[in-house]
C-alpha cells in the first residue's frame, strides 16, 4: 500500500432483500486528493458514502485507513477515525449560532464542568480566518444564505479534525460567486492533506476541482479516470452505458395565442414591476442568479405567495390568483424547485403522489376512483418510463430523476395549459436530463405554454425559445433564441433596476 493512501475501501457489496446496490466496490483516497464519484441516480454513490460514514454496513468488504483495517459500524466510529459528510441538504440547528453548531455535540468546558463557549467562539474564529471565511462566529444559522451554510459544514468537519471529507452534491443550491469560495476552501483543504470525496452530476466542475474521476452504474465501478485524461463524452457513455448523442432534446414548435400574461406584479419587499407573457406551444426561461426574485415570482402566480399588484390574465382574460387551488382549477401547474420538501409526500407512495393534484376528482365523498386513479398512474409510468418496483413502492426511495417524473405525473394528471418548472433537472444525473429534456419537449409540442426557471445557461439556452433575465427582483432583460448567449444573460444577471433605466 502506497504510503500516502488515506483510505482503501476493498470488495464493498451491499444489498437491500433481493436489489443488489453495491457489487464488489474498490477505492482508494490520498492525502490531499479529490477523488469525484460520477454516476447517474441509483448508481450506488450515496450507499457507498454512507457505509464510509456508518450509516448502513456492507455486506462484504473491508475499510483500511492509513493502511489498518478499520470497523466502521456507527456514525461516531466514522468521526473517530477522522471521516466526515457533508449532505446535500444541510443538517445544522438553524436557530443556533454558527460556534454553537460548530461545536456541536463536543462542546469544550471549562474546569467547572460548565459550558466554554468563549473557546467556541475564538476557535471558530480562528478557523475561520485561516480558511478566509467572513462570518461571526455568534451569527444565527438560520440568518446565512444556504452558501454561507456550506462553509459552516465545512469548517464544522475541519475543526474536528477530518482526514476524510465527503461532499454529496455540495454546489446544487449555490450561486456562481458562492461555488467559487467554495472551491476556494476545498484548495486550503488540500493543502492541508485532507482527502475529498466528491459527488456531482456537474461535470464541468468536476473538470475544474478533480484529480481522479471514478465512474459508477449499476452498482459497479465502470473505471476510475485520471482528470488529464478525462473526456467529457466517454464519462457520459460510462456513466448512462449508451451514447446520448441528443441530450438536449429540443424540436421548434408554431407558436400559437398567448396563454399566460403577467402585468405589472408586484410584492413589496421580493419583486417589482414583473411583466411577461408566454405562449401555447413556447418555452420560456426565467434567468438569473440565486436570489433574483425568480422562484417568487412563480410562486405568486401560481398563488403560493400573495402580491400586492399588478394582473395576471389568462388567454386575455384576467384571473384571481389567491392560492394554488385557483391557479389549479384555471389550468396552472407548478413543479416546485424542492420536489422533496414541496413536490412529494415522501413517506407516501407512487399512487398515491401521482394522483395528488387530481385528488379532488379522483375521490367523491368517500369513494374512490380506484380505476381510474390505477390508470392515471399506469399511463404516466409508462409514458415517463418511471423506474418503480410497483406503484405501491415508497417514493422517497426513488432516485432524483425518477422523483421528478411522478412530480411531472402528479400535475399533467389535472391537464393543465401552463407549466411552470423551477430547477426542472437540478440533482439529477444526465441520462434521466435528457429524458426529462424530451418529456419537456413533447409537452410543448402538444401545445403547453412552458415556463422554465434555471440556474443551468446551458439548459436555458439550448431549450428556450426565450428568457427573461432578473436581478434583485427586477426583469432586466429579455433574450430571444437568437440572442442567446451565456455573456448576455451573466450581464443582465447582475445589472440592477438603476442600470437598466441608464443602459435605455
Amino acid at each position: 500500500m502506497e504510503n500516502n493512501c488515506l483510505l482503501q475501501m476493498k470488495g464493498i457489496s451491499k444489498a437491500f432483500g433481493s436489489n443488489k446496490v453495491l457489487l464488489d466496490i474498490s477505492l482508494d483516497l490520498h492525502n490531499g486528493e479529490i477523488l469525484s464519484l460520477l454516476g447517474e441516480n441509483g448508481a450506488g454513490k450515496s450507499t457507498l458514502i454512507k457505509i464510509l460514514g456508518g450509516i448502513y454496513s456492507s455486506d462484504s468488504g473491508e475499510i483500511y485507513i492509513d493502511g489498518e483495517k478499520k470497523a466502521i459500524s456507527t456514525s461516531a466510529a466514522a468521526q473517530e477515525y477522522g471521516v466526515r459528510i457533508i449532505h446535500q441538504e444541510i443538517v445544522l440547528v438553524p436557530h443556533r449560532t454558527i460556534a454553537a453548531n460548530i461545536f456541536l455535540g463536543r462542546e469544550p468546558r471549562t474546569s467547572l464542568g460548565t459550558l466554554d463557549y468563549k473557546k467556541m467562539v475564538s476557535e471558530s474564529q480562528k478557523i475561520m480566518d485561516e480558511f478566509g471565511i467572513d462570518l461571526d462566529p455568534d451569527s444565527l444559522v438560520c440568518e446565512l444564505s444556504l452558501g454561507l451554510q456550506q462553509q459552516v459544514e465545512i469548517i464544522k468537519a475541519v475543526s474536528a479534525n477530518a482526514r476524510i471529507v465527503v461532499m454529496d452534491e455540495p454546489t446544487s443550491s449555490l450561486s456562481e460567486s458562492e461555488t467559487e469560495i467554495l472551491f476556494q476552501i476545498i484548495e486550503k483543504l488540500k493543502k492541508k492533506g485532507v482527502g475529498i470525496i466528491y459527488i456531482s452530476h456537474r461535470l464541468d466542475e468536476l473538470f475544474q476541482i478533480s484529480d481522479r474521476i471514478m465512474v459508477l452504474r449499476d452498482g459497479r465501478v465502470i473505471n476510475t479516470v485520471p482528470i488529464a485524461e478525462a473526456k467529457r463524452e466517454e464519462l457520459i457513455n460510462m456513466m448512462v452505458g449508451r451514447v446520448l448523442d441528443k441530450y438536449y432534446v429540443r424540436t421548434k414548435n408554431e407558436i400559437r395565442d398567448i396563454a399566460l400574461e403577467v402585468k405589472g406584479l408586484q410584492h413589496k419587499k421580493l419583486f417589482s414591476d414583473i411583466s411577461f407573457q408566454v405562449h401555447y406551444g413556447e418555452i420560456i426561461g426565467f434567468s438569473g442568479l440565486v436570489g433574483a426574485g425568480r422562484t417568487e415570482v412563480m410562486k405568486a402566480v401560481f398563488g403560493g405567495l400573495p402580491h400586492d399588484g399588478g394582473k395576471i390574465l389568462l388567454e386575455g382574460i384576467e384571473v384571481k390568483i389567491r392560492k394554488p387551488r385557483d391557479a389549479m382549477e384555471a389550468g396552472i401547474a407548478y413543479v416546485p424547485e424542492d420536489r422533496r420538501g414541496e413536490g412529494l409526500v415522501l413517506l407516501n407512495d407512487v399512487e398515491f403522489n401521482i394522483g395528488l393534484a387530481d385528488i379532488k376528482d379522483l375521490v367523491k365523498g368517500i369513494r374512490v376512483r380506484k380505476s381510474k386513479w390505477k390508470k392515471i398512474v399506469d399511463d404516466y409510468v409508462e409514458k415517463f418510463s418511471i423506474k418503480i418496483t410497483s406503484p405501491r413502492q415508497k417514493t422517497g426511495r426513488l432516485s432524483g430523476g425518477n422523483q421528478q417524473k411522478v412530480v411531472l405525473g402528479k400535475w399533467l394528471a389535472i391537464k393543465p395549459k401552463v407549466i411552470i418548472l423551477d430547477e426542472p433537472t437540478r440533482g439529477i444525473d444526465v441520462g434521466s436530463k435528457a429524458e426529462i429534456y424530451s418529456i419537456i419537449n413533447d409537452l410543448a409540442a402538444d401545445g403547453a405554454a412552458i415556463i422554465i426557471v434555471s440556474s443551468d445557461l446551458p439548459e436555458i439556452i439550448n431549450m428556450c425559445d426565450r428568457t427573461y433575465i432578473m436581478c434583485e427582483g427586477r426583469i432586466t432583460g429579455e433574450l430571444s433564441a437568437e440572442e442567446f448567449s451565456q455573456e448576455k444573460i451573466m450581464t443582465f444577471s447582475t445589472m440592477t433596476g438603476i442600470e437598466k433605466e441608464e443602459a435605455v
